[in-house]
């Protein structure tokens, strides 16, 4: 029995469910899931990210890191870990990075965050040869200074979905049509949701998304920062800035999907709020820095000074075909703009490279 039929059961024998239960289930399902039991990464895969685009962005998040290291105070040991590592390509190049500066290098203590069977694996495979540990959440991570990625992480964490009705707004729901095919359904009123004035001031019909698990998460990485040395670099795509609208997609074989059909084989991503997750990253103590977009970033880190140097060893095509890959990064009608670059770093710590004001 596939999963839409589990799914169907469930909500016939105990009602409708929400958007986030949905997204958990056709993400995290033990046996179904979407990330359980595939590797959905590149060409042969549902999406590419930017790490599987070009080598220099894993290069320049390790210089982001071997930076901000050395603004902690260049501790002799330091918890680097990602969370949503995909197939490892950005570790690998950090870690390739890392190794321009020895005293770096030495004070890493890799760690990889992730719950997948299959994708651990695969991050074995990719990184064999290094003395990574893996964990299954943030608040496994051992105590002490911490640098933290998390690249396209943010996107794939549940979210819940609301919609205005006049004054009121109500849960939006997956449950069953006439057929009994999975549809969206409207829930139960929800009081005073915790949406920004910009969102509450929505017209009618429009849809909010709330990702409590996101912010949740924000929270606990900005505590862990108040209370010992670091830093966290959170790459993801969405807007600057809280807004309504309905921005829960579906991927498969790098083609738009719905959303409801065939949960488990599709991925599922929802925009990233960002000032949500300053806010609570704040709360919780830290300090928030940025988001500003991907482009700038980029630029500022120094990917076209990098991108030259490796041209500069390459053939004609080579060249054109790392050019290109830069420009996919950076150029706003690509990457560049849709792609934000947050960071939060402990309180005493200075604007982190690439976020200066």
């Amino acid at each position: 029995m596939g999963l839409a039929a589990l799914l169907a059961d469930r909500i016939r024998a105990s009602g409708p469910i929400s958007v986030a239960e949905y997204m958990a289930q056709a993400l995290g399902h033990p046996e179904h899931g979407y990330y359980m039991s595939r590797e959905p990464f590149g060409l042969a895969g549902d999406f590419t990210t930017a790490p599987e685009i070009s080598q220099v962005f894993g290069e320049l998040v390790g210089l982001w890191c071997a930076v901000s290291w050395q603004r902690m105070g260049a501790p002799s040991k330091v918890v680097l870990a990602e969370m949503g590592p995909g197939r490892g390509t950005l570790m690998a190049d950090l870690l390739r990075a890392a190794r321009t500066l020895p005293s770096f290098a030495a004070a890493l203590d890799i760690h990889l965050v992730e719950t997948s069977p299959a994708l651990r694996n695969r991050q074995a495979q990719t990184l064999a040869g290094q003395p990574a540990r893996w964990v299954e959440r943030f608040d496994q991570l051992p105590d002490g200074p911490l640098l933290l990625v998390a690249n396209e992480l943010f996107d794939a964490l549940p979210i819940r979905q609301i919609q205005k009705h006049g004054e009121k707004w109500v849960e939006r729901m997956v449950g069953l049509d006439e057929a009994g095919a999975l549809a969206f359904v409207p829930g139960r009123r929800v009081r005073r949701p915790p949406l920004a004035p910009a969102v509450l001031a929505a017209p009618d019909g429009a849809i909010a998304e709330l990702c409590e698990s996101g912010r949740d998460l924000a929270a606990a990485i900005g505590r862990r920062l108040a209370a010992s040395p670091g830093a966290a670099l959170i790459i993801d795509y969405g807007p600057p800035e809280s807004g309504a609208g309905d921005s829960l997609q579906a991927m498969r074989a790098h083609r738009y999907h719905p959303v409801l059909s065939d949960p488990g084989l599709a991925d599922l991503t929802a925009h990233v709020d960002f000032q949500s997750l300053a806010e609570a990253a704040r709360r919780a103590g830290a300090a928030a820095h940025g988001p500003v977009s991907q482009g700038r970033w980029l630029l500022g880190m120094g990917i076209e000074e990098r991108t030259v140097m490796l041209m500069k060893n390459a053939s004609p095509q080579q060249a054109a075909d790392l050019a290109g890959r830069a420009r996919r990064l950076i150029d706003p009608g690509e990457m560049g703009t849709l792609f934000q670059v947050l960071a939060l770093t402990s309180p005493s710590l200075p604007a982190p490279p690439g976020l200066d004001p």
